[in-house]
């Protein structure tokens, strides 16, 4: 069965450059729709166990953002982009133009606001992905939920049946003056298109 602790280091540098890129993409497309600069942080990219991946955020119980979507094509999987909750309101304020740290709870707008910049981020990652696998990748209409960091992550493994606790994270920050974003962006293939994704990592590796 395949894995994806069974990448070479060299297939895992190859996907951390695939998170630059992303990340850079991210970023441009942040900059035009805030109408201000937008630097980025390396992305750190890892293979983690699903259990793990709250401890990033902070306890079980920290309050974050996620932006869920699912992806068709050539593999399907579900992308997960989290955003701590200072990291939502603060860019929730950024975007519709209100002083940073104005916002103590998200407005109809602001929810709108997220959902579409994580499909945004989201699909800067997944393009870029899709370039470099050689792979028909289809994101779906995204879905926003704010919950705490353990309740969308077990809901994610009960909806989706993961076949293992494995996937892949990627985290960037971006940075705009003094303000930082801190997202994690996690790709959650299910075990055929796990297949079909490191057959293809092997082949570009």
């Amino acid at each position: 069965m395949a894995d994806l602790k069974s990448l070479h280091e060299s297939q895992l540098d190859a996907l951390a450059e695939v998170g630059n890129i992303g990340a850079a993409h991210a970023a441009t497309a942040l900059s035009q729709l805030l109408r201000r600069k937008i630097m980025i942080s390396v992305p750190d990219v890892r293979v983690l166990p699903l259990s793990q991946v709250s401890s990033l955020v902070g306890p079980p119980e920290t309050l974050v953002a996620g932006v869920t979507m699912h992806v068709l094509g050539d593999a399907t999987a579900r992308i997960l982009l989290l955003l701590p909750r200072a990291s939502a309101i603060n860019l929730s304020d950024m975007l519709l133009n209100q002083a940073v740290g104005s916002t103590k709870v998200l407005s109809e707008m602001g929810h709108s606001a997220i959902k579409e910049t994580g499909n945004i981020l989201a699909s800067a990652y997944l393009n870029a992905l899709s370039e470099f696998l050689g792979l028909l990748l289809i994101p779906s209409v995204p879905n926003l939920v704010f919950d705490i960091a353990g309740a969308i992550l077990d809901t994610v493994s009960q909806d989706y049946g993961l076949p293992t606790d494995d996937l892949l994270c990627i985290t960037t920050q971006f940075l705009e003056d003094t303000q930082v974003i801190k997202g994690y962006f996690l790709l959650i293939p299910d075990q055929a298109s796990l297949e079909v994704i490191l057959g293809s990592v092997k082949t570009t590796g």
